[in-house]
């Protein structure tokens, strides 16, 4: 079963940025696409990052200007790079690959984003 290992979250002051990753057992271009989600607390996860593979880029209104999603198909790993944090983009950040049904069920742990001065 293809295994999603995020990383490079971590605390970090308003303004500032992260660059997060996402190690992927097994090829990423068999997916349509790559996304990122991030799920706050008492919130639901949500989708804030596509690239598909023809990297054609997609970016919710919240984030859209300050993130940047980017692959790397030779490494099996995906980026997003978050510039203007806010406390608003404090969360669990998390990858999947887009099936032609939706993510697919493997969710790994996810990495922690916290923005807080």
């Amino acid at each position: 079963q293809v295994q999603f290992v995020e990383s490079g979250g971590g605390l970090v002051q308003p303004g500032g940025s992260l660059r997060l990753s996402c190690v992927v057992s097994g090829r990423i271009d068999r997916f349509y696409a790559m996304d990122w989600y991030r799920q706050a607390p008492g919130k639901q996860r949500e989708l804030v990052a596509e690239v598909l593979r023809g990297n054609i880029t997609y970016y919710s209104h919240s984030v859209k200007g300050r993130f940047t999603i980017s692959r790397d198909n030779a490494m099996n790993t995906v980026y997003l790079q978050m510039n203007s944090l806010n406390s608003e983009d404090t969360a669990v950040y998390y990858c999947n690959g887009r099936t032609s049904i939706g993510p697919t069920g493997a969710w790994g742990q996810g990495t922690q984003v916290t923005v807080s001065s």
